[in-house]
């Protein structure tokens, strides 16, 4: 039996669950809408912000890259996220930092906090709890406690709502709350269409996966709302399906990546498979762009599917393609015959950083 259809099959290799946080996904926003809704903060408190920075890695990370692409119609003032041990230098009294780290014991994301409090910005906190959530606490930050228990790339929804939450009730952008609840629904219809249940022949997610199998996967998108999307699908690829996987952004890759794609697959035909993501919204130039490439790559033989976001909104369509990547990397880990949950070279460099101090 096929087995991406074999659902006994497909359970075996998944003994933590990491298929059913993604079917749940729907559910994990709505569980955190409620969350959201316990921040106790006003505009009032942030009235002489600046600018924006998320400070986090990961899985815990991806939730700020995927709000900055959701406001960036709607922010009047910089939003950025820094993946690193220390603030950008222009941090200061009038930036917000907001510390997301699902864990709470995130090495990067606490040396950056502390570095925020130093030069004495606002900070706010999202996490389950541990060193984060005991210096909130000491702090007095302002800061909401997440729903433990997860993988922090499953727990995307669960940083990602009551983000998006703050951003409102502190008054930097308005009617983004009213999204969530028909984000879910929409999410929860779509998703049986990439279920286990599904067979491949009708299920893209499925179909896609088989493309990717032995392939290296190449994922392109537009700037703003999907470019996050993108990143996402790298690192559930690689966390996931343990493959190896590269994403990059239009137009810029038309500057300088576009020359040696042809050189490379003459070489090494049937090495790749690239995966572009679509958005009803993108720039005219970019849906051109996004077109000529892929009419390229078919002259080059290779692989390619072409995907488009769907839904009665931005967060909707930005999530619907976020939730069909989730599934793809879980049927990666299928045919890659592993179970997607471990994350062990991660946990061998934390036991040997460990070593170092």
């Amino acid at each position: 039996m096929n087995r991406l259809d074999d659902v006994t099959v497909m359970a075996g290799l998944d003994p933590d669950g990491m298929y059913g946080c993604i079917y749940d996904f729907p559910e994990l926003l709505e569980r955190a809408r409620k969350v959201g809704e316990t921040w106790d903060v006003s505009p009032a408190g942030f009235a002489s912000v600046a600018n924006i920075t998320l400070v986090g890695m990961g899985g815990s990370a991806i939730g700020g890259d995927l709000a900055r692409g959701m406001l960036a119609d709607r922010l009047q003032i910089p939003f950025g996220v820094c993946r690193n041990y220390h603030t950008p230098e222009y941090v200061g009294k009038n930036s917000l930092v907001i510390a997301s780290s699902y864990s709470g014991n995130t090495e990067e994301t606490l040396s950056a906090t502390h570095d925020a409090l130093a030069r004495g910005a606002h900070v706010v906190a999202l996490t389950t709890g541990g060193a984060l959530g005991a210096l909130a606490k000491e702090k007095a930050l302002a800061h909401v406690v997440l729903e433990d228990g997860l993988q922090p790339r499953a727990a995307l929804p669960l940083s990602l709502t009551p983000l998006l939450w703050f951003m409102e009730k502190a008054g930097f952008c308005e009617g983004v709350v009213s999204l969530i609840k028909d984000t879910a629904a929409y999410l929860k219809e779509q998703r049986r269409l990439f279920s286990r249940e599904t067979p491949e022949k009708n299920n893209l997610a499925k179909q896609i996966a088989r493309s990717l199998d032995g392939a290296l996967p190449l994922i392109y998108a537009g700037p703003d709302l999907i470019e996050s999307v993108a990143v996402r699908w790298r690192g559930q690829m690689a966390e996931n399906g343990k493959s190896l996987a590269y994403s990059s952004i239009f137009p810029e890759m038309n500057h300088n990546e576009l020359v040696g794609w042809p050189e490379t697959v003459k070489k090494h035909a049937g090495l790749f498979c690239a995966i572009l993501l679509y958005d009803e919204q993108d720039h005219r130039g970019i849906t051109t762009r996004l077109d000529y490439f892929a009419e390229r790559l078919q002259e080059l033989g290779v692989a390619l599917h072409q995907t488009h976001s769907s839904g009665p909104s931005r967060l909707a369509r930005q999530l619907s393609l976020v939730q069909l990547g989730d599934f793809v990397s879980y049927y990666l880990s299928v045919l890659n015959q592993v179970d997607p949950t471990p994350v062990e070279p991660i946990e061998k460099l934390k036991s040997y950083l460990a070593g170092q101090t």
